[in-house]
């Protein structure tokens, strides 16, 4: 009798959904760095907005996410956030289009430690000395790849550096986000507003006309990006988050793949050991985050069979 194979756990298959995804997010990066070849920077965005934002349009109306909620103040959230994206997009693509798609990547993975640091700043959100620690050598990491010298920093590398802070405004913005509000709509509002700033940028620009290869490409950057977004939020949902979330740095590893046989470009040495620290400090930083959420767990269950009268009233405000 043939054995039957063992599906996968839950586990695995985020993880391979997860890397799936980022790979979706990378090939769609190396496509917009090819098209830029051949278009000006803003047209490229333009035109690959318009073909996202009317996939996410189709979706959420299929879906039925495009009834409005009740946002009340919320909808300034979702606008601060949009504009946060317009600034990562255009800072993000700008390096790309200047630097080997590596070291940008690279760069790139230094936001899970921003963002764990500005919660602690700004969202009061508790920081460790160990997990503060990590951000600061993560912080080493990204002072290799950029390696400011006396002839300065390469401005591309401050664009890279900016995009990982606009990225760092969206996701702290995300996290105020209250539940109520759809997450297909903050995509959809998100690629239009991307849309229209880069419609805006096409202004000042001379447009060129697309060769049938840029359409090409443009087409497949919507099918990379949706894939990676798809792939992404179903990872996240059928495994735990501390298990998969550190498959995202394996972005970095399709960036390097792609960089050499794609563009011909492989990092130093420096930068080598730079990506090393951000990604070793941003998996050490989550495993740390992960720890915590379940000893506050602990902490709340012990509470409750301790005091069952406060468990009680506890659920009972919560609806």
């Amino acid at each position: 009798m043939v054995p039957v194979p063992a599906m996968p756990s839950d586990n695995a298959r985020g993880a391979i959904f997860m890397t799936i995804g980022m790979a979706g997010f990378v090939i769609n990066d190396a496509l917009m760095k090819l098209v830029a070849e051949e278009l000006p920077l803003f047209q490229a965005i333009f035109l690959r907005g318009s073909l996202t934002t009317l996939v996410f349009a189709l979706i959420a109306w299929r879906i039925g996410a495009l009834r409005l909620p009740q946002l009340n103040g919320d909808r300034w959230l979702i606008v601060a956030r949009s504009l946060a994206e317009c600034g990562a997009t255009f800072f993000f693509l700008t390096a790309l289009m200047n630097m080997p798609l590596a070291t940008v990547t690279a760069i790139l993975q230094a936001a899970p430690l921003t963002i764990a640091l500005s919660a602690a700043v700004f969202l009061r959100e508790p920081l460790g000395w160990r997990r503060f620690l990590a951000i600061a050598v993560g912080f080493v990491g990204v002072l290799l790849i950029v390696r400011p010298g006396p002839e300065g920093i390469d401005v591309y590398a401050v664009f890279a550096l900016v995009a990982v802070c606009f990225a760092t405004l969206r996701d702290l913005l995300t996290r105020r986000m209250p539940a109520t509000v759809p997450s297909m709509l903050l995509a959809l509002s998100t690629a239009g507003a991307v849309t229209l700033f880069a419609g805006l940028g096409t202004l000042g620009d001379e447009w060129v006309r697309p060769s049938q290869a840029s359409f090409g490409l443009l087409g497949a950057t919507v099918v990379f990006i949706l894939l990676g977004y798809l792939l992404s939020i179903m990872a996240m949902r059928v495994g735990e988050l501390g298990v998969i979330a550190p498959f995202r740095y394996t972005g970095l590893l399709w960036a390097l793949v792609l960089g050499l046989f794609v563009f011909g470009d492989w990092p130093d040495g420096v930068t080598q050991l730079g990506a090393a620290l951000i990604v070793g400090t941003g998996i050490f930083t989550l495993y740390r985050e992960r720890r915590r959420a379940r000893d506050l767990a602990r902490a709340r269950s012990a509470r409750a069979v301790d005091n069952p009268s406060d468990s009680a009233y506890t659920a009972g405000t919560r609806g």
